[in-house]
C-alpha cells in the first residue's frame, strides 16, 4: 500500500514520542557517594526509577554553558545528597545519545530536569551551586512547614529566597492549606505560624486572624486572605497570588502560564525599562489588583521584537498598545482603545478594560509564525526544519526509485512501492541561554 511522505513524517513523530516503562531498580546499582552520575543511554531509564529525586543534566561536551555548570553541579551533588530526603544529581551527553534528546524532548543545552518519583519538571532556577540547592531544596521540603516563632519565621523566609511565591498563614490550622499546598508544591513555599508577635503583624500588615499572607519577594508584592477559608475560595487566591500583580511577558515568563485559563491583558511598551513605562507598570498593578479574574503583563518593543511583531507592531505603531491575548493564535484590541496616550492613563486602561468586559472587541489573528510554536517550545522551529529535511529525504528516495524502475524496464509499465525506514531524531543541538 502507497504511503505519503506526510504518512511517514507522522508516524516517525509519533514513533519518536514513545516512552517505555521500566520497573523500579534498586539505586544500589549505582554510587550514592554524592558524586555526579554519568549515565548513558543503556542505564537513564534506571537511575531514574531508582531514585526518589534525581536532578539530571542534559548536556554536550562542546557547549560553554554546559562546561561553566559542570563545575556548579560537582559542588552541589554532595550537599543535595545530604538532605534528609536526597537528591541525586546526574548527566548525560545528549549530543552522543541523540535518542535520549528526542525522547525527553531536549531542545539545547544544557537542559536540567528534576526527576520527582519518575515525572519530570524542567528545572528553571539559578546555575550557581548555592542557589541551585536553595533552589531544589524546596521540592523536597514538607508540603507546609510549621513555624514556632518570629525568628523561625526569619529563617524560613531566607531558605525560600526569591524564587517562589511564599504564603504563610497566621492562626491558621496546617489542614486547612495541606491539600492545596501539596497541589501547588512546585509552584511555591508554603508555611503556618503558630508562634508571632505584634511586630510580626505589623510587618506583614494583618489587623487579624486567621489570615493567608501571599508575598512576591522579586517583585516586593504583598496580598493578605481572610477568608472564607473554604477550598473554592482558598485556591482562587492562591492561584491568583503565584503571578505578580503585572508580568513582564518572555520566554522564562510564560513558562509560568503553562496551566493558567485567564487571558492575559497585555500592554507593549516602547522600551520597558525607561521611567514613562516604570509608571506604567504601577498604573498595571493597580488594575491587576482590581480584575483578578485577568493577568496583566507588559513587554517592550526593544526587548521582545520578535515577539510584539506578531501583535502588528513595527516602528510606526504607536505605542502604549494593549491588546488582550488568549495565548493561543488569536487576541483582541478594543475598538476605540487601540492606544493609551500620555494623560491619565489609570481612566484609559479602565475604558480598556470596561470595553473588553462589555464585548467592544476586535479578533484579530497573530502575524508570522505561530506565537505557540516560537515561545511555548524553542524546539518548534527545529523540529519543523527537522520534517523538512525528512521529507526531502523521502521524496530524494522516491524520485531514485522511480529513476530506476524507468531504467530497468522502460517498454512495461510497472507500480513500485517504495518504503524507506528513516531513523531520525526530533532534535538539533543549540545552546541554551543562561
Amino acid at each position: 500500500m502507497h504511503r505519503s511522505p506526510l504518512f511517514l513524517v507522522l508516524l516517525l513523530a509519533w514513533t519518536c514520542s514513545l516512552q517505555w516503562i521500566h520497573p523500579f531498580v534498586s539505586s544500589h546499582e549505582f554510587p550514592v557517594d554524592g558524586s555526579v552520575l554519568e549515565l548513558d543511554e543503556s542505564n537513564i531509564d534506571s537511575a531514574i526509577s531508582a531514585f526518589e529525586f534525581i536532578l539530571v543534566d542534559f548536556y554536550a561536551p562542546w557547549c560553554g554553558h554546559c562546561k561553566r555548570l559542570a563545575p556548579e553541579l560537582d559542588v552541589a551533588a554532595p550537599i543535595l545528597a545530604r538532605l534528609d530526603k536526597p537528591i541525586v544529581i546526574a548527566k548525560i551527553n545528549v549530543d552522543k545519545f541523540r535518542r535520549i534528546a528526542s525522547k525527553h524532548e531536549i531542545d539545547g543545552f544544557p537542559t536540567l530536569k528534576l526527576f520527582m518519583q519518575g515525572t519530570p519538571v524542567e528545572y528553571t532556577g539559578s546555575r550557581k551551586a548555592d542557589l541551585l540547592v536553595r533552589f531544589l531544596k524546596k521540592f523536597v521540603a514538607p508540603d507546609v512547614s510549621l513555624l514556632e516563632s518570629d525568628s523561625a519565621i526569619n529563617k524560613f523566609l531566607e531558605a525560600a529566597g526569591t524564587d517562589f511565591p511564599i504564603y504563610i498563614g497566621f492562626g491558621l490550622d496546617e489542614s486547612i492549606i495541606s491539600g492545596l499546598a501539596s497541589k501547588h508544591k512546585q509552584k511555591a513555599w508554603f508555611s503556618v505560624a503558630k508562634g508571632f508577635s505584634e511586630e510580626v503583624m505589623v510587618a506583614y500588615d494583618f489587623d487579624k486572624v486567621p489570615a493567608l499572607v501571599s508575598i512576591h519577594p522579586s517583585y516586593n508584592e504583598q496580598s493578605i486572605f481572610y477568608g472564607p477559608f473554604e477550598e473554592e475560595f482558598l485556591e482562587n487566591f492562591i492561584v491568583q497570588n503565584l503571578l505578580p500583580l503585572s508580568l513582564p511577558i518572555n520566554y522564562e515568563t510564560l513558562k509560568l502560564l503553562k496551566d493558567e485559563k485567564r487571558n492575559i491583558v497585555l500592554t507593549i511598551v516602547d522600551d520597558e525599562t525607561n521611567e514613562k513605562s516604570l509608571k506604567l507598570i504601577k498604573l498595571l498593578k493597580a488594575a491587576a489588583s482590581a480584575n483578578r479574574d485577568l493577568i496583566f503583563g507588559y513587554v517592550g518593543r526593544k526587548q521582545g521584537g520578535d515577539f510584539t511583531d506578531t501583535f502588528d507592531v513595527n516602528k510606526n505603531t504607536k505605542l502604549p498598545k494593549m491588546i488582550v491575548w488568549n495565548r493561543n493564535e488569536e487576541y483582541f484590541s478594543v475598538i476605540g482603545s487601540e492606544s493609551l496616550d500620555e494623560e491619565d492613563q489609570g481612566s484609559q486602561i479602565t475604558r480598556f478594560i470596561e470595553g473588553y468586559r462589555e464585548g467592544r472587541t476586535e479578533k484579530k489573528s497573530i502575524g508570522g509564525s505561530s506565537i505557540l510554536a516560537f515561545f511555548n517550545s524553542v524546539i518548534g522551529v527545529r523540529v519543523l526544519l527537522m520534517i523538512i529535511f525528512v521529507v526531502v529525504v523521502i521524496l530524494l528516495i522516491q524520485t531514485i526509485g522511480n529513476n530506476k524502475d524507468d531504467d530497468d524496464d522502460d517498454d512495461e509499465p510497472q507500480t513500485r512501492h517504495t518504503g524507506a525506514q528513516v531513523d531520525g531524531e526530533a532534535y538539533q543541538p543549540g545552546d541554551k541561554e543562561d
